[in-house]
């Protein structure tokens, strides 16, 4: 058993063998995992999903974990530690709060964003906690809840560690986490390496490069879609695959009609107003303004893009896509499809979803797609990757002129970086959402304009943006300490 230190009113310092030092870097990075639809869009709550969705599934495991081994009962304490980008910004991605509301039991997918305000209100100031929503433990956040800000875990700069511990101080369980980006959660402390499940059997048409994937459409005929579709009959029928992508279709949608709708000050003291409600009123008050301006339709996608990261900003329920700070991308540019394509079909907009995921795959095998990692190159250089190839696919695009626009979505937004203002999913984020919508809608213009062929590969992108990542200041990646960050004053 672990040695502990008491401190204060009964309060537990862990003293921790530095195991963790002799493990390998956890990364996004994962060649040898089969990528599912379902890993690359979850249906969760803002405003972040390295940050908020992530350490909300990582807490809920925790608690899990102890239920399973009967340790619940016995347990009288409960201490959380955040590391690196989580302690440095956590607070402004609403991290402890989704730590509070994971340790309740909640999960991002089911909770309700609406009660989680008078949840944590709850816990903060009755200074106790339901662990598991089973037993009444205390906690004082504080004292349990620990923003390590001058510490990283060497794993990954997202790390959190668990204890939980008898009421006499006696450590009963401890386990470390990785939020590695989209909501991803890893852990060596519980055998795994990712919540994907069933990532050893064998795909109809694995791929793990473009390259594979437009050898695998050149040999068989498919399209990437086709490709994608039959790999999801791995996992689950055809008919399930189309109720998840209809799913995924409509809490997009619902999430650009509540955006629209909402107006007011957005949360975490920036006072940043909601433009997407007065944009809305606007175009709808004036639709003859098309018909004057043909760049009208530039505002219609702005406003999907404002409308759905205004909601990620307040907590709402949004889609990570393939994150939460770039989830406004793909479906602005999936409304985009809907709305201004002749030929828009239900069919068309679940292949938009489908060669989206398969070119998000990609990244999220060969490099990354947590701003914490690479910068925001990996999130809404990623997202407008995936939208430019997605929206070129249905526009009629061969598998060669999608995996040219995805190259064109992404080479363009290589050395972005993330630099949230305050810690909060706001300034420049939201914006930035608008100007990845815009930059895949040319991208794909541009692909459909030439016939597939060209300089710079996917795959090469792809590298680049690693690289990339790997030289850029850990300053510039999601730590709110470079950038616009430092250089704008707070009001």
């Amino acid at each position: 058993m672990t040695d502990v230190k008491k401190t204060g009113l009964g309060n537990v310092t862990p003293v921790v063998p530095n195991s963790s030092s002799t493990r390998a870097p956890v990364s996004t990075s994962q060649l040898d995992v089969n990528i599912s639809v379902t890993d690359l869009y979850t249906i969760g709550i803002g405003p972040s999903s390295s940050h908020t969705v992530g350490p909300m599934r990582a807490a809920k495991r925790f608690s899990d974990r102890l239920q399973a081994a009967g340790l619940v009962e016995d347990c009288g304490r409960v201490i959380v530690e955040l590391y690196g980008s989580l302690a440095l910004t956590g607070h402004g991605h609403g991290t402890d709060i989704a730590i509070l509301s994971g340790l309740s039991g909640e999960r991002p997918s089911l909770i309700d964003p609406a009660g989680i305000e008078p949840m944590v209100t709850d816990i903060r100031k009755t200074k106790t906690l339901k662990l598991g929503g089973v037993k009444s433990i205390p906690f004082y956040e504080e004292d349990h809840l620990l923003f390590l800000k001058d510490e990283v875990l060497p794993e990954h700069s997202n790390g959190m560690r668990f204890y939980a511990y008898t009421a006499d101080g006696d450590q009963l369980a401890c386990a470390d986490y990785f939020s590695v980006g989209g909501g991803y959660v890893v852990s060596h402390d519980e055998g795994d390496r990712s919540e994907t499940k069933g990532h050893n059997i064998q795909l109809p048409h694995p791929f793990t490069s473009a390259d594979e994937l437009l050898k695998i459409g050149q040999e068989t005929g498919l399209s990437i879609a086709q490709i994608m579709r039959e790999n999801e009959t791995t996992w689950r029928s055809d008919d399930e695959t189309n109720a998840f992508l209809d799913r995924v279709n409509d809490a997009m949608i619902a999430c650009i009609q509540r955006g629209c709708e909402t107006e007011g000050i957005l949360p975490g003291g920036l006072n940043v107003k909601r433009r997407a409600f007065d944009l809305y009123a606007d175009l709808m008050a004036n639709p003859e303004r098309a018909s004057r301006d043909p760049l009208t339709v530039l505002d219609w996608v702005n406003l999907y893009a404002l409308a759905v990261n205004e909601e990620n900003a307040a907590g709402g329920r949004v889609v990570t896509a393939p994150t939460n700070g770039a989830a406004g991308v793909i479906p602005a540019v999936l409304k985009y499809y809907q709305r201004f394509s002749p030929n828009a079909t239900t069919e068309g907009s679940r292949d938009f979803l489908l060669t989206a995921a398969a070119i998000g795959s990609i990244y999220k095998k060969r490099a990354s797609i947590s701003a914490a990692e690479v910068g925001c190159q990996g999130e809404v250089g990623v997202a407008c990757s995936m939208a430019a190839g997605a929206l070129a696919a249905v526009l009629g695009g061969t598998n060669e002129q999608v995996e040219n626009a995805a190259e064109i979505g992404m080479e363009h937004n290589l050395g972005l970086t993330c630099d949230p203002i305050g810690g909060l999913v706001q300034i420049p984020c939201i914006e930035r959402n608008t100007m990845g919508a815009m930059k895949a809608i040319n991208a794909a213009r541009l692909a459909l304009a030439g016939d597939g062929t060209h300089v710079v590969s996917l795959d090469e992108v792809i590298e680049t943006m690693r690289q990339t990542g790997i030289d850029m200041l850990s300053k510039y990646k999601e730590t709110s300490q470079g950038g616009l960050a430092v250089n704008v004053v707070e009001c």
